[in-house]
């Protein structure tokens, strides 16, 4: 799978570890920055990323800040973006097989790269399992319109 990743500052050494896993797991990542800890704005990450995500670009997105919830925020004012904040391995799961998350969003200053590792390989591997959660998922299609 292609996968665009993005952080602002409090995001980038969790960014660099789920990158490296990434690459090992055969997917390809395309990094939409920060590259450097300067102090930055997460929307001017999130925006791009999501952007990429809603027009096929990339199959996936995966956006970290300090908490993950500012730059899924931003992420979940594109439409068509479905941005799961997950600090567990449980909510990884389920946001992909029944909410058919798009970007994964994770926050460094809460979880090690240890668990974020073992969420990103749980999200990548999860397939939206459709059938009564489609139904769901098509309602909050329709509150974009």
């Amino acid at each position: 799978m292609k996968v665009a990743i993005g952080c602002d500052h409090g995001g980038l050494n969790l960014k660099a570890s789920v990158k490296e896993l990434l690459n090992a797991l055969g997917h390809e990542v395309e990094d939409f920055g920060c590259h450097t800890a300067d102090s930055c704005d997460y929307p001017d990450i999130a925006v791009p990323v999501a952007n990429a995500v809603v027009s096929g670009q990339v199959d996936r997105g995966i956006l970290i800040c300090g908490t993950g919830i500012g730059i899924g925020i931003a992420a979940n004012k594109i439409k068509g973006v479905r941005a799961a904040l997950c600090h567990d391995s449980f909510s990884a799961k389920y946001s992909r097989a029944h909410n058919d998350a798009n970007i994964l969003t994770m926050g460094e200053r809460v979880i090690g790269p240890g668990l974020a590792k073992d969420i990103v390989t749980i999200w990548m591997a999860t397939d939206f399992e459709g059938g009564r959660h489609e139904r769901r998922v098509e309602k909050i299609k329709a509150l974009e319109k």
